[in-house]
């Protein structure tokens, strides 16, 4: 049943609808006069990329593991991280610089995997669908500016996000934990337990006069904290009374270091093993499971004790879906992307309690955010980043996979965010603030002037912002518009106006 607020008018409801929601539409007549019936009927698992020929998880690795054995002349054992910056990485005999060396191996797949990502935006019918996809990507980062993560971040999105959206958030994490992408991405090939087979038996292995111990010595960690901190319960300093603004939204959190560390115990032996990759191709499963580098005995995690092996992950991961912390992390998270910055308290409680009515399934979370009237606010309190803002400008202008021809990221990265390539485990921020600094705004009004010049005199921007922007098109703008030298201008005018910047 709708859940509009009365006040606001259907024409209204279908921009917020169109805009918040999804990622902008040409005519807002394509909602067919039901918003909250077109984004309901928007819920499920992502559609399949546009794209031909996109590598697969096993693929990606398969490719990491050929540059490393033409780089080092084999694959070391040891070499699952690839931790090593690619500046390191230059093959012998190859003259030119060891960045360019390693971002050509890769560029075919990356330029693919960011192209299938925008072009799909672009065009599809569900946008509200993919901006989850896009949502859930970003909370569960795996970021090609790590050189160990290059190659397999398309697949990564493709293979644990997109199919488990419309499913249940234990089974999203658990997809998302195990991929081979976050494996590497945050280390945990090399995260062998202190007591593991592996450790003991290099400690005992004897070495020459001044030969360098093992380097294989023990837990990493950072998988562990950033599942806990960035992925469940959330950072405890932000929910602590006076210490951040999740206070404000009935905290999340609960974690001491013990708990990382224990965690990080459950965790080894989840790996990766680039030399199998090149021995068994591409059909290999990725991702496996050693005892050899698994640390024995039960673990204690949040009080809770877990056996030794593989089933305990499984059993750690259910368990922090099901934490009261992690419903308001997520909901908190969930509200302040397609809300405001600062989401309304009510309705990240209300996003909360679904969740945990849910057991946290995720179209059960969905429906409660575009039901709940607090997300309907009439402000347009978000700022569009630079990803959003030029798929929309695609959808706009209705170019598809055009926009993305000459370059693969349509000038994304131009703007300040380069797809797939978050800097932190953290992710893009998702904050008008961040994006809103002079130089990001005036690379905006090249973009849309550059964008301008070259469409522009195709379409009529009048009538364009009329039937895109319905009744929120300030009369300002309108005259802006219709006072402009040519149709270029019209066009850049509508592409910066305030009404299509901000949803």
């Amino acid at each position: 049943m709708s859940r509009i607020p009365a006040e606001l008018p259907r024409a209204e409801a279908a921009f917020i609808a169109a805009h918040r929601f999804g990622l902008g539409e040409p005519d807002l007549q394509v909602l067919g006069g039901d918003p909250i019936g077109w984004l309901r009927g928007q819920i499920g698992p992502a559609e399949p990329q546009r794209g031909n020929h996109l590598a697969s998880g096993a693929e990606g690795l398969k490719r990491f593991a050929e540059f490393l054995r033409d780089q080092r002349g084999r694959v070391p054992a040891d070499a699952g991280s690839g931790g090593a910056g690619a500046a390191s990485m230059a093959v012998p005999g190859d003259m030119r610089p060891a960045e360019q060396q390693f971002g050509e191996h890769f560029r075919s797949i990356v330029q693919a995997d960011v192209r299938a990502r925008l072009a799909t935006a672009a065009m599809s019918a569900k946008p509200f669908n993919e901006r989850l996809a896009w949502f859930w990507s970003n909370h569960f980062t795996v970021s090609m500016a790590k050189a160990s993560a290059r190659g397999i971040v398309g697949a990564f999105e493709r293979e644990a996000i997109r199919p488990h959206i419309g499913g249940s958030f234990e089974t999203l994490l658990k997809a998302a934990v195990k991929h081979a992408g976050m494996l590497r991405y945050l280390d945990n090939d090399q995260s062998a337990g202190p007591q593991s087979p592996l450790v003991r038996r290099l400690a005992r292995r004897r070495r020459g006069e001044g030969e360098p111990g093992p380097r294989i010595t023990g837990l990493n960690e950072n998988l562990a904290r950033e599942v806990l901190e960035l992925h469940t319960l959330g950072a405890a300093s932000e929910a602590a009374p006076g210490g951040g603004r999740g206070a404000a939204y009935g905290g999340w959190g609960g974690y001491t270091q013990a708990d990382v560390t224990e965690f990080a115990r459950v965790l080894t032996g989840w790996r990766v093993p680039l030399r199998e990759m090149l021995a068994e191709g591409s059909a290999a499963e990725p991702t496996r499971f050693e005892p050899a580098w698994h640390d024995p005995g039960t673990k204690t995690v949040l009080g809770k004790r877990y056996r030794e092996g593989p089933e305990a992950l499984d059993e750690v991961l259910g368990d922090l879906a099901r934490h009261p912390s992690t419903a308001r992390f997520v909901a908190y998270k969930l509200a302040r992307h397609f809300v405001a910055d600062e989401p309304p308290v009510e309705l990240v409680a209300t996003l909360a309690a679904a969740y945990q009515r849910g057991g946290g399934d995720l179209p059960t979370l969905y429906r409660a955010l575009i039901d709940s009237p607090a997300a309907w606010g009439a402000a347009a309190a978000k700022l569009k980043s630079p990803e959003e803002f030029v798929v929309s400008s695609a959808r706009l202008l209705s170019l598809g996979e055009q926009a993305f021809a000459r370059a693969p990221d349509g000038g994304i990265a131009a703007l300040g965010q380069r797809v797939q390539a978050a800097p932190s485990p953290a992710g893009w921020p998702d904050r008008a603030e961040e994006w809103l600094g002079p130089d990001a705004v005036w690379k905006r009004v090249e973009w849309a002037t550059r964008v301008a010049n070259l469409v522009g005199r195709q379409v009529d921007a009048r009538a364009l912002a009329r039937a895109s922007l319905g009744p929120r098109l300030a009369e300002e703008t309108t005259r802006q518009i219709e006072r402009a030298a040519d149709g270029p201008q019209a066009l850049a005018l509508l592409l910066l106006a305030p009404e299509f910047q901000r949803r």
